[in-house]
């Protein structure tokens, strides 16, 4: 641990604190030896304790390659706190700290694989996605960064999309995947299910009509009034067909694709609560060249899309809408 940055906790009393703590330790383990060791001049007497009448505990020292093995443990220990952190603040005379280790290390590693992701990030994402030892490297960095919300074979889990498929939010073309992967996401469905909105029987009906589009069971009469309030409730973001904008974040309501659930209670929640969720961004952390690799994986696990990636006509109201509800899949605001 780097001490010098943990000034706000280790303060005067702390660090005499740590260090009296550290030292006393290791300085009662050798006088612990040390006391054993007089138990030398009463080997083979007893110590007056008996048990079960003739069982008796006899005063004799611990071994000698076991005593001496301590005594090196202790010398060991005093040795490394002198030259390594370890007594509050003093830094050891070596200096060393966790975050300049790991500078070094990342130096090394930029020195014998920078010329690598250099090559690759001069190269099409196709390209790079079609390369095998790039494919290896961009599967790496998914399983590390990735894998844990969209599952490490990309199929996705219920509020984590799949990024296997051609359903996309915020657009599936290399460059839309690399926009999201470098600045994240951030998506949020409003809720709806109080006034002056709707009351719980609208939800339901809103809800059962958005079902019938995709082809799921529903009500006709629902059907019917859930229609009529459909344009009011939800064509701002998903458009009068439903059909969504994915460029601008609204999913497709009439698809089969479905981020939550397509039951009807975690739709009327959808619609009653509204969702919120959240994408970091990757792109300051993993830099240029790692972000391209990512890239041109996720687009070729076979639901990328080619082509120049069309601007998004975003309405200011709704600046980052989504529908928690309909066809979330592909790179939506869910972090990675």
């Amino acid at each position: 641990m780097d001490f010098k940055n943990t000034s706000d906790f280790v303060s005067g009393f702390w660090n005499m604190y740590v260090v009296v703590l550290a030292l006393a330790s290791i300085i009662g383990c050798g006088v612990f030896l040390l006391i054993q060791d007089r138990a030398k001049s009463n080997a083979g007497q007893t110590t007056g304790h008996v048990w079960d009448e003739t069982l008796e505990e006899y005063s004799n020292p611990l071994p000698n390659w076991w005593r001496w093995m301590f005594y090196i443990t202790v010398a060991f220990a005093l040795v490394y706190v002198t030259l390594y952190p370890g007594l509050g603040n003093f830094g050891g005379k070596f200096g060393w700290t966790m975050r300049g280790q790991y500078e070094d290390e990342m130096k090394q590693a930029d020195a014998k694989y920078g010329p690598l992701f250099d090559k690759y990030a001069k190269m099409d994402v196709a390209a790079v996605a079609a390369d095998p030892q790039a494919k290896e490297m961009g599967q790496r960095l998914f399983l590390t960064y990735c894998a844990q919300c969209h599952g490490s074979d990309a199929g996705g889990a219920t509020s984590f999309p799949s990024l296997k498929d051609n359903d996309w939010l915020w657009g599936g073309t290399p460059e839309k995947i690399k926009e999201t992967i470098t600045g994240g996401r951030t998506a949020v469905m409003t809720p709806k299910g109080t006034k002056p909105d709707m009351d719980g029987e609208q939800v339901k009906d809103v809800v059962h009509y958005v079902r019938s589009l995709s082809g799921l069971s529903a009500d006709s009469i629902r059907v019917q009034r859930g229609k009529d309030l459909y344009p009011q409730a939800c064509a701002a973001c998903h458009g009068p067909e439903a059909k969504g904008n994915p460029d601008a974040g609204y999913p497709n309501l009439t698809d089969k694709v479905w981020l939550y659930s397509s039951r009807e209670d975690s739709m009327i929640e959808t619609v009653t609560k509204g969702r919120q969720n959240q994408m970091p961004a990757f792109g300051e952390f993993l830099g240029p060249a790692k972000v391209h690799l990512l890239t041109a994986y996720v687009w070729g696990l076979g639901g990328g899309v080619k082509g120049e990636a069309k601007p998004a006509a975003v309405p200011a109201a709704e600046q980052a809408g989504m529908s928690g509800m309909g066809g979330m899949s592909g790179m939506t605001a869910d972090k990675k």
